[in-house]
């Protein structure tokens, strides 16, 4: 699939039609749908039925939340209507939020059977991935690997991990465009706060050199800097380019602080910068 250089990440209650569409336009590639999509996969048809030709991806179904097979009856009706354009990505989620959550690593294995028993194509299908282990099986058994609030140095590692060969690497990067850091980072930290509480996110952290330090009292500026680029449009572009040089395919792009419809004018000004 053509996912091009930039895409956008965003819940399925922040996005509409005219969104979709205004974003197409902007020439932002690809459209994903994060929040844990439900399997009926209704927010990714919308989004389909808005654009022409602009990628649509989940970012990502929650293995716990949603059957393999029902998803699968998604996917192949979502392809029926709109060929060629919609990825699947699915993921394990977060083990606090899932009181079932055992045997992770297995578990992602057995939905990616279930997914081949229904004749879900490996290439249009790809895995949230922080650890090196859940790395190696993205490029392994999918199109390639979604990480999610990482930096340049993740990225340069999970390419080093996946290696070449057209492995899809599609890191999720928030942004706020602000340019006073104080205000910024206000805004930064009230979506950091949730993964705070991850044990996932803490870890993958932690091997990226931070340490608890880091994570006390809402995130030091350190970590809130790295994880949420901000500043003037031009400061956030060269911040979104630097995963593409550390061996990115893509870059899915989060604009924080606006609401609804209110999102595009801020991705039309970074678009223009981008191209």
């Amino acid at each position: 699939m053509e996912l091009g250089r930039y895409g956008i990440w965003h819940a399925g209650q922040h996005y509409g039609p005219e969104l979709a569409a205004g974003l197409e336009r902007a020439g932002y590639g690809t459209l994903w749908l994060g929040g844990s999509p439900e399997a009926g996969l209704r927010d990714a048809e919308v989004l389909l039925a808005a654009t022409s030709s602009v990628a649509v991806g989940t970012s990502i179904v929650n293995i716990w939340k949603s059957p393999a097979a029902e998803v699968a009856a998604s996917y192949h009706r979502l392809e029926d209507e709109h060929p060629g354009r919609f990825l699947l990505g699915v993921g394990i989620g977060h083990r606090e939020a899932t009181g079932e959550y055992r045997s992770p690593y297995q578990t992602i294995v057995g939905y990616l059977d279930a997914l081949d028993d229904e004749k879900v194509p490996a290439d249009r299908r790809a895995l949230a991935a922080l650890g090196p282990k859940v790395l190696q099986l993205s490029g392994a058994r999918t199109a390639g690997a979604l990480p999610y609030l990482t930096t340049p140095e993740h990225t340069r590692e999970a390419r080093r991990i996946l290696g070449g060969g057209g492995v899809l690497l599609a890191p999720g990067q928030a942004i706020v465009l602000e340019t006073d850091p104080e205000i910024a980072r206000a805004t930064a930290r009230d979506r950091l706060a949730p993964y705070l509480q991850l044990s996932n996110y803490l870890s993958n952290w932690k091997r990226l050199g931070f340490s608890d330090d880091d994570f006390a009292d809402g995130g030091s500026d350190t970590l809130v800097d790295a994880m949420v680029l901000h500043g003037s449009a031009v400061e956030v572009a060269a911040g979104l380019k630097a995963h593409l040089d550390a061996g990115a395919d893509h870059v899915a792009i989060q604009l924080l602080g606006h609401e609804g419809i209110d999102l595009l004018p801020g991705y039309e000004a970074l678009a223009t910068v981008l191209r």
